[in-house]
């Protein structure tokens, strides 16, 4: 029995069973060799002699593993952001056929810029607040000794977790990033770029990711995301009121869509304290989006979709991904809002 079934037995797949019948398991079989490993480690933790068979045949890798979650510990976050990278990187210098490293980053990298943000790389010790440098070697050794301070005291697991998630906002606003997830993150961007040699790398920086538009499954998500946790809230009334600035414009790109966030506070606090706590702590967390005031320039993305539309006969390989052609209100309130209340409610 195939592996990934635990993958392959979603709704998402339903239009390739459809399609192949009783021959699904088969052609997924053919097609997918998955290798249970991890990116925080050396070679992912896998048998070397696989390791070596695989890098024989990859033409391309796509690194999309990451954590997310803006409150993360910094050593998990530091971890799997920072480190994979760096893996992900040594990995790719083993793969002889390799045609592109493709690594899954995040608009966000930018911090809290104001205006125009162009599309440019991090160089090794770059930071976001001027008089800073970053020394990325120590950072992970803050991370050790952090934890060997936490060891030697017999610290609990939450006072632990408490401790490093705030040393890592701590680092992340020393340095000009709002949180440790961008902080992380921009760190790999860096690895990256001082580490890859030769190879062709490409790193995409998409913002928040919504709903499946079209193919294959309109609406479909898995896992709830920054602002569809909004929706859920107010759709069932855990989260009774959310603002917005009606002056503020939405920076939306294909299904990616940013949105303002704040709480209503009562005078009862006693009573209402838990709320309060939680709420300040989302407005300081997402703040840094809600009220977000850069413009992501997309003159590469432009250049590609133009080429492409030159290129393409309407044949299978045109990708329709132009955001002045979407109806948004359609998109919205006829797929996303039910794809939220359908695959996470």
């Amino acid at each position: 029995m195939f592996r990934g079934l635990q993958v392959t037995g979603r709704e998402i797949f339903q239009v390739l069973r459809e399609k192949h019948g009783k021959g699904f398991e088969d052609f997924i079989e053919e097609k997918v060799y998955p290798l249970a490993g991890d990116v925080m480690y050396e070679d992912f933790g896998l048998d070397t002699a696989k390791l070596k068979e695989v890098s024989k045949d990859v033409d391309i890798i796509v690194n999309g593993a990451a954590t997310t979650n803006f409150y993360e510990r910094y050593d998990v976050s530091f971890d799997t952001n920072v480190l994979g990278a760096k893996q992900i990187c040594a990995f790719a210098n083993k793969c002889t056929k390799l045609k592109m490293l493709l690594h899954v980053s995040t608009a966000y990298v930018c911090g809290e810029q104001e205006g125009l943000i162009l599309e440019k790389p991090f160089m090794m010790g770059d930071t976001l607040r001027e008089g800073t440098h970053l020394d990325i070697e120590s950072e992970l050794n803050l991370i050790k000794h952090t934890q060997m301070e936490l060891k030697a005291n017999c610290a609990t697991d939450k006072a632990q977790r408490k401790t490093m998630k705030e040393l890592g906002l701590k680092r992340a606003r020393r340095f000009g990033w709002p949180n440790t997830y961008v902080f992380t993150k921009a760190m790999g961007e860096m690895l990256l770029g001082h580490l890859r040699g030769d190879l062709p790398v490409v790193i995409i920086r998409p913002s928040i990711i919504t709903s499946i538009l079209k193919e294959p499954l309109p609406g479909w998500m898995e896992g709830v995301r920054t602002i569809d946790s909004v929706f859920l809230g107010y759709a069932k009334q855990a989260l009774k009121f959310f603002l917005v600035d009606p002056n503020t414009i939405m920076d939306v790109i294909l299904h990616l869509v940013n949105i303002g966030l704040c709480g209503v506070f009562s005078g009862r606090y006693n009573e209402l304290s838990g709320k309060y706590r939680l709420a300040m702590h989302l407005i300081e967390l997402y703040a840094p989006y809600t009220l977000f005031k850069g413009r992501f320039d997309d003159m590469n993305l432009e250049k590609l979709r133009k080429a492409m539309e030159q290129n393409s006969d309407g044949g299978e390989y045109y990708f329709d991904f132009d955001p002045k052609k979407i109806d948004w209100d359609d998109y919205f309130y006829m797929v996303h809002f039910p794809g939220v209340l359908k695959y996470l409610a």
